[in-house]
């Protein structure tokens, strides 16, 4: 479901969010035989970064991206298990278009309607699958 969701939206890249995000965007990159690219907390990638930062109820906190996960132009799908208040997703958000890639649509597995997260995403084509 969510490989078709991917495919119909013409997304040309994926991008899974730490860590679970991996697990549901995987497959679907595979099927699709489009690129994927991964969001992480500081310090883990291998390679050369960018970050975002953003704000959480108390402080502060980060997510990385490899430099050349994306291409300039790449219409991307950005993958998570959970939306709870937006803000690691909304920052994932800044680094695909920091990159140069379209967000063009955002999927989650669940979503905690009483956190209000997609009111952070508006503007964005936003799906979940099952609904708190």
């Amino acid at each position: 479901a969510l490989a078709s969701l991917i495919k119909n939206n013409g997304c040309t890249a994926v991008v899974g969010i730490e860590s679970r995000g991996f697990l549901l965007a995987a497959p679907a990159a595979a099927m699709l035989e489009i690129p994927l690219g991964i969001i992480r907390k500081p310090g883990k990638l291998p390679w050369k970064t960018r970050r975002a930062v953003y704000s959480l109820e108390y402080g502060e906190d980060a997510i990385e991206i490899h430099e050349d996960a994306i291409a300039k132009g790449d219409r991307v799908a950005l993958v998570d298990d959970v939306l709870a208040t937006g803000g690691t997703m909304e920052a994932a958000t800044r680094l695909v278009k920091e990159l140069g890639g379209e967000v063009t649509m955002i999927a989650f597995l669940i979503e905690l309607r009483a956190l209000e997260g997609r009111k952070r995403l508006q503007g964005y084509n936003v799906h979940s699958l099952i609904e708190f």
